[in-house]
Order: structure tokens, then C-alpha cells, then sequence
């Protein structure tokens, strides 16, 4: 299966109502551009924002948005990164986990609405699975997979060789998928609001 193949339309709309009927709350974006739009749409001035490390909120210019500091927002992550004493950095990261909307990615989506994640360090799956009341997940249409199989395929066989190479080009270390999760439902008792960003673009890996 070619994993850099840009999902049709009939997929995508089989895959929005597969999450839609597992409590997510997906939409079609058309560029990325307006995706960037649309998150500035959703997060009011002065809410908490964490982030995870994401080529896809890079390349729709989240990143650089995010340390323009015009947003209106606290960003946790500036914060953390602020502060020199280490175990006052822990205690903001732990404090942080309770932000109130969290921004990343998938590393696969399934049409049967199946997000996979995986991780090395885990920093990022406590926002996840319950401590961020809002998450957005922005997903380049290109993730979009039959089955949850074919997610773990996706994984082995583009995600995490791309991730190694960059790794190793920039910290001289590589990765490893340490903590893979599967989020395959999104109880309304939670009371959390988990958006999906489907861009019709190649976004990420």
C-alpha cells in the first residue's frame, strides 16, 4: 500500500462517519491554511495550550504561530521550556497535563474511525487519553487507512523509518515506538470535545 496516497472522497466520508458515530468530532479541511484558520477559530483568548511535537502542526504553521505570541493564548509549553531549574520544569510539565486543549497529530486513521499514536517518551498520552478537555488532532487526508492492521503497517513501514532518519539527522539519536495507543471511542460521560482535522493535503508523515 502506498502510504503517501491522498484518501477519495467516498473514504473520507465513510472515515468522518465512522468517528462520528465513536463520539468524535471530525471535519473536512481543505488546505492547510485553512486549517490553521480554523484552530484560531476554536481556542478562545486566554485558554491553556500544550502541544506535542508534530510535523503536521509545523507544516500548517501552528508552530510558528503558536511563538508569535499574537494568539491571546498560554502557551504551557514556552513555559516550560522558560524555566532553567529542573525540577521546577517537571512541575509545570505535570501541570500541564491538565491544559485545556491539546494540539497534535495521528499517525494513522482508520475508515472505521481508529486513531493510532505512538510514542517514544509517552508525554503526550496523558492529554490524550483524559487530562486535556479539548483536544484537536490535525490529520493530513494521506493517514487515512482501511484497518487497524493496516495502521500498524503504516506505523512500521512509513512512520517510523522517516521519524529514525529525522532523529538521527538532528539529535544523532534514533527513535522508538515505546507506547503505541488506540483511540477507538470517545465516551460522552468523559465531556470532552476531541476534534478531528481531516486536511485534503499531504501533511506529516
Amino acid at each position: 500500500m502506498d502510504y503517501n496516497n491522498l484518501a477519495s472522497v467516498e473514504v473520507i466520508e465513510k472515515t468522518i462517519n465512522s468517528l462520528k458515530e465513536r463520539g468524535f468530532l471530525p471535519e473536512v479541511i481543505e488546505t492547510r491554511e485553512a486549517a490553521l484558520m480554523r484552530i484560531k477559530e476554536l481556542i478562545p483568548g486566554g485558554a491553556t495550550v500544550m502541544n506535542g511535537s508534530s510535523r503536521t502542526l509545523e507544516e500548517i504553521g501552528f508552530i510558528e504561530h503558536l511563538k508569535t505570541n499574537n494568539h491571546g493564548w498560554k502557551n504551557l509549553h514556552a513555559d516550560i521550556l522558560a524555566l532553567s531549574d529542573t525540577t521546577e520544569q517537571q512541575k509545570m510539565r505535570e501541570q500541564a497535563f491538565f491544559s485545556e486543549f491539546y494540539l497534535g497529530s495521528v499517525h494513522a486513521l482508520t475508515e472505521s474511525g481508529e486513531l493510532l499514536i505512538a510514542s517514544n517518551s509517552g508525554s503526550q498520552l496523558p492529554h490524550l487519553v483524559s487530562t486535556s478537555a479539548n483536544l484537536i488532532l490535525v490529520v493530513g487526508a494521506q493517514k487515512i487507512v482501511p484497518t487497524v492492521d493496516e495502521a500498524f503497517k503504516r506505523l512500521d513501514e512509513q512512520v517510523i523509518p522517516l521519524e529514525e532518519k529525522r532523529m538521527r539527522a538532528a539529535q544523532g539519536v534514533g527513535t522508538y515506538p515505546s507506547k503505541v495507543l488506540l483511540l477507538n471511542r470517545e465516551p460522552d460521560f468523559m465531556g470532552r470535545k476531541v476534534r478531528l482535522l481531516i486536511v485534503n493535503e499531504i501533511l506529516g508523515y
